[in-house]
């Protein structure tokens, strides 16, 4: 190329080294951004497992404990159920029984604890559900639910939720060597669903959990409907006579919330009319051989009378575990164990 003068050439010089800067600039921003994509290649290998773990503890949530006809039991898989479940237990808890919701719980129309976020909500649904809006348009509805919390779960959150009411670290201390605790709670079954089919469904679940958890030891709070425990005298009194924990598994009443259950002489209770009185799931699990702990609590904003459950699963007789296992629909008397 020829220049006319001076002044080109060196004009020329300058735009030639000017764009060599830019050159090895382009070179340092593109492997800098080189570098920044390996970054991220190794970021996301690093979530890749955990994101892996997730997937496959979501897809073994949808794995299915059971089902007979339109009902299946299996554990909620998302956000959406639970909410769902927990309309199930405000319409149970709230409206249908006595129990005073505070101003979310009231506008939410949703029971909602802090034990929600770190519990499995076992989950009965009916998939040919007929709703009276669309009555030609079967869809699936949830129809019952159970909360259930595991040890290693409690442990990492602060505990379980029957610490509220009664004092049961001393029980857990004497057991930790031998025992794998789980909490069961919020049990709840929509009134028309309150028959044999579906509660056995639900416990069929219960009994899966449990084996799936390997867990060998049960607690939780069952109720009476009611504050006044004098119009349970019958049935309380037999609790404490007839199915008081013997040392090992004995379990108080917190002191400042303990009501004594011993309101008639052993020799005054009908046993019989007792566990007429008694209410369905109670009775369910006094049939598969849990203990009571001593002392009961009134929970004021449920409406209840609370007594302690506590079950070892070896209590449980072979009879009703081959029920559990089994595909097929049995008749047993555990028909009654759901909460009316």
């Amino acid at each position: 190329m020829v220049f006319k003068n001076k002044f080109d050439a060196e004009t020329n010089q300058q735009t030639k080294n000017h764009f060599a800067k830019l050159g090895s600039l382009s070179k340092h921003y593109l492997s800098g951004i080189s570098h920044m994509a390996n970054d991220h290649k190794a970021i996301g290998a690093a979530h890749h497992q955990p994101l892996k773990a997730r997937l496959l503890k979501k897809r073994k949530q949808l794995q299915s404990y059971g089902r007979m006809g339109n009902l299946e039991v299996r554990l909620a898989s998302r956000k959406k159920e639970i909410k769902k479940a927990q309309r199930l237990r405000y319409k149970v808890f709230y409206k249908e029984m006595s129990a005073i919701p505070d101003i979310q719980t009231k506008m939410k129309r949703r029971d909602i604890d802090v034990f929600d976020k770190i519990c499995d909500h076992l989950l009965v649904l009916d998939h040919e559900y007929n709703s009276s809006k669309y009555p030609f348009i079967p869809k699936s509805k949830i129809v019952a639910t159970y909360r259930i919390l595991t040890e290693e779960m409690a442990k990492l959150s602060g505990g379980f939720y029957t610490q509220n009411e009664f004092d049961i670290e001393p029980l857990l201390a004497r057991h930790k060597m031998t025992h794998k605790f789980l909490e069961l709670g919020r049990s709840c079954v929509l009134k028309p669903y309150r028959s044999k089919r579906s509660v056995e469904l639900l416990w069929r679940g219960l009994w899966a959990y449990i084996q799936e958890n390997q867990a060998n030891a049960i607690i939780g709070c069952a109720s009476f409907e009611g504050i006044d425990p004098k119009e349970h005298a019958l049935a309380l009194s037999f609790l404490h006579h007839h199915a008081s924990a013997p040392d090992e598994w004995k379990v108080k009443a917190h002191k400042n919330r303990y009501v004594n259950m011993n309101l008639m002489p052993k020799e005054e209770i009908d046993m019989k009319a007792a566990l007429k009185a008694m209410p369905p799931l109670i009775k369910g699990y006094l049939r598969l051989g849990a203990y009571i702990g001593e002392g009961a609590v009134i929970d004021h904003q449920f409406g209840t009378t609370d007594v302690m459950i506590i079950m070892p699963t070896e209590n449980i007789s072979d009879r009703y575990i081959n029920h559990f296992s089994a595909p097929e629909e049995k008749n047993t008397n555990l028909s009654g164990t759901y909460l009316n």
